[in-house]
């Protein structure tokens, strides 16, 4: 019987075919290399050939001087992140549903889109640009007003709101793409009925657009809070300078510089896979409430 399902949708398999094959090349089978984590692994001896050490470069890692700080920077990236970069795509998703000119909702697809195209280099290259102490418009602004030009990029208090403002601006359109295919699955006619019972606009998102992709919002939700720890690595290495490293240093760069500049590829190895099973029981827990609380769950 499976067979001849199989048989009769072929098409459909061949089509999902490079998806999987592509997750089983470059996630499943680099997972082989995981092992590396605990051992002193030697290139010329191979993994299999590299000495056995155990949790060792786990303990190196939970007691060296940066790991409260990278821990916190990280969680406290990824905490601020979702705070601010998750709700705006939904009220911005929201707004455009409601707006009744065609042309306008248009216009403002487009200049929201548009950022989601524009690489991580040239948008830090921009933030560069517009922030100089010097040069900069933004700094501009302030001394015109009688302020002091403030070097930005320097500063480490302000290097999580330059992340997390940047990315809101730069994703904000696109991830608002899914909420609003939801929103146009909604029924109208609840819509009618309740603009005949005398519900107004606010009243119609409150009850009837927010519960009708509230499974989409805890879904995403998830996912979100399974990657908490999982920062961005490209953005924050090219904001990162020696002056603002207190705040800006999290795992992710913390790896980089010990596996690929400094040569330490099971002390890496091992950070990294800590990251990845926290970030695993963070989607597991997270998911266990939300099945239990709003019957809604990725299984």
């Amino acid at each position: 019987m499976k067979w001849s399902r199989i048989s009769r949708n072929w098409q459909l398999y061949l089509l999902i075919f490079p998806v999987v094959a592509y997750y089983i090349l470059f996630h499943y089978v680099p997972m082989y290399g995981i092992q590396i984590a605990f051992k002193d692994f030697i290139a010329t001896k191979g993994i299999t050939g590299s000495p056995w050490v155990g949790t060792e470069h786990f303990e190196r890692f939970f007691h060296s001087y940066f790991f409260w700080r990278l821990i916190k920077n990280t969680l406290g990236l990824g905490l601020y992140s979702l705070a601010l970069g998750f709700p705006i795509p939904i009220v911005l998703a929201l707004l455009m549903n409601e707006a009744k000119s065609a042309k306008f909702k248009k216009f403002v697809q487009t200049v929201t889109y548009a950022p989601h195209f524009l690489s991580t280099v040239v948008v830090v290259g921009m933030m560069m640009i517009f922030l100089s102490p010097r040069y900069g418009m933004v700094n501009h602004l302030i001394t015109m007003f009688g302020g002091q030009p403030i070097n930005f990029m320097a500063e480490p208090a302000w290097f999580k709101s330059l992340y997390v403002f940047s990315d809101v601006w730069q994703t904000m359109g696109w991830s608002s793409i899914i909420y609003l295919a939801a929103l146009a699955g909604i029924d109208n006619q609840l819509h009618e009925a309740a603009r005949v019972d005398g519900a107004g606009r606010l009243r119609r998102i409150w009850h009837i657009n927010l519960p009708g992709i509230r499974p989409t919002i805890i879904i995403l939700l998830i996912l979100n809070l399974g990657s908490i720890m999982g920062v961005g690595f490209e953005k924050v290495l090219l904001m990162q300078n020696n002056l603002n490293m207190e705040t800006s240093d999290i795992i992710a760069t913390y790896v980089y510089r010990a596996g690929i500049q400094g040569a330490e590829y099971s002390f890496s190895a091992a950070i990294g896979l800590f990251n990845s099973v926290i970030n695993f029981i963070l989607l597991i827990t997270v998911n266990w409430v939300s099945k239990r609380v709003s019957e809604t769950s990725l299984w």
